[in-house]
């Protein structure tokens, strides 16, 4: 081969040592310019400081509730039928009509019951004419017995048909009343109070006793019913709700909230009836009815509510936003805002003990202090011990007004008396009676801030190495 042969390979080695020449020249650019632009930031104000927004915590009486799922059911239902057989011949009441018991709702065809009652009512004059000719008889045989003008067994002869006549009358008089009342059927009339549904028979048909549809459905849903389930983990809150509750006279109702599918709308507040005597095995859950006044008709029969039962009020207890609570393999944290040794914020890892969750806030039974700053944005960024720029402060969400959860005219002084005969002052003993509890206290929907769980609803940010690898 000649030597021109190999002058492309050569001039291919030549062109890549320019290339790498190139791209080295540009990464020392890229490199000088880097450092030029950190250079010339405002002094004392780095760009590797994130910026966070802050929180206090607030010491404040929180409510403890515990959500569960539930069913409106009526205080009265009542399938109107007729008990006896014949024509209907008028109906009395509109669809959708409220009536009282004893109002008039159909009738029937009087006529057939009138003639048997007619029937009954000349029988029982028969009979009785009957009767009183024979007892006149046994009184002149009972003086001729006497006198031995006639013989013996003649006076008890008409002894015996006195006695069969007074069973004859004492029959009719029972037919009598029997056709009475038959007559009395054929008007029907509103066994309780409430409202009608739709008809399910027209006038002119002919209905009979034995027929199942009936004539109409009456309901009574003011007051109504809730039934709703709990898990066992739960049942010591309530039984020791009840207990306090009962102990003390004069005390309110345990109060339940009824709130709609979404959990976005309170659409009315009852109080707790009683608590089921067993758990169901198959589901672990107990159940219990509250009641409701219903004046608005908020609720209605069948329908799906979920049902929060406050047990008791958590006095002073220690708040945060719901977003500054972060959870790590050593537990719950947050990080709370302090000055360094160089004057400036930093972010340094607090563990604690959450408890229950209620409208946006989450309750730190242990492990902080009421007038802390803690991180509820920027939370990324953050290591233990992270400079930090405050970048705005946010208000704590305030907890549903003690109040507001009670029916009116009632208080919630009893609620708080048990939590502090509980021992639930924001202490470790809270913890421990939240536990108890399945943590699942007092959940807000999760519209208000909560996620039904009584847990603290994660807001982004992975755990710091300090919290990932911790023992």
């Amino acid at each position: 081969m000649s030597g021109s042969q190999f002058r492309p390979v050569s001039s291919i080695f030549s062109n890549r040592r320019k290339l790498v020449a190139v791209v080295l020249v540009l990464l020392a650019i890229v490199v000088g310019w880097k450092l030029l632009g950190k250079g010339s930031g405002r002094p004392g104000m780095s760009m590797d400081v994130p910026p966070v927004r802050v929180a206090t915590a607030l010491a404040q009486d929180v409510p403890h509730f515990l959500n569960g799922l539930g069913t409106v059911l009526p205080s009265g239902d009542v399938l109107v039928t007729s008990r006896v057989d014949g024509q209907l011949q008028r109906l009395h009441f509109a669809e959708g009509q409220r009536v009282k018991a004893g109002d008039l709702l159909a009738e029937i065809d009087p006529r057939p019951f009138q003639a048997s009652l007619d029937q009954a009512l000349g029988n029982l004059a028969k009979d009785k004419a009957q009767l009183g000719n024979a007892r006149k008889d046994l009184e002149r045989y009972a003086k001729l017995s006497q006198g031995n003008y006639i013989a013996a067994q003649q006076y008890e002869t008409q002894r015996a048909l006195v006695k069969q006549y007074e069973g004859t009358v004492g029959a009719d008089q029972a037919a009598v009343d029997s056709a009475r009342l038959q007559l009395e059927y054929s008007r029907i009339t509103a066994p309780i109070s409430g409202r009608l549904g739709l008809r399910n028979v027209d006038e002119g048909n002919m209905i009979k006793a034995s027929d199942t549809n009936g004539l109409v459905r009456i309901t009574e849903i003011s007051p109504c019913d809730v039934i709703f389930t709990l898990p066992e983990s739960q049942v010591p809150l309530v039984v020791q709700a009840l207990r306090h509750s009962e102990s003390l006279p004069g005390s309110p109702p345990l109060v339940v909230q009824a709130w709609d599918r979404e959990q976005k709308r309170l659409l009315a507040v009852g109080h707790l009836l009683s608590l089921d005597n067993q758990i169901d095995s198959a589901t672990g859950t107990v159940r219990l009815k509250a009641s409701f006044a219903n004046e608005d008709g908020a609720l209605y029969p069948n329908q799906f509510v979920n049902a929060r039962l406050l047990v008791r009020i958590l006095p002073g207890a220690v708040t945060v936003p719901a977003s500054a609570v972060q959870l790590g393999t050593r537990g719950s944290y947050v990080y709370v805002v302090r000055q360094g040794e160089n004057g400036q914020d930093e972010a340094q890892l607090c563990l604690v003990t959450p408890g229950v969750s209620s409208g946006g806030l989450t309750v730190i039974d242990k492990g902080l202090e009421a007038g802390t700053r803690v991180v509820v944005d920027g939370l990324d960024r953050l290591r233990d011990g992270t400079a930090v720029r405050v970048a705005a402060t946010v208000e704590t969400p305030r907890a549903e007004s003690v109040n507001a959860t009670a029916e009116s005219g009632s208080s919630a002084a009893g609620l708080a008396g048990s939590a502090a005969a509980a021992g639930s002052t924001g202490t470790a003993k809270s913890a421990e009676l939240a536990g108890t509890a399945g943590t699942a206290g007092a959940a807000m929907p999760a519209g208000a801030g909560g996620n039904g769980q009584g847990q603290p609803p994660s807001t982004g940010g992975t755990p710091p190495p300090e919290a990932r690898h911790a023992p």
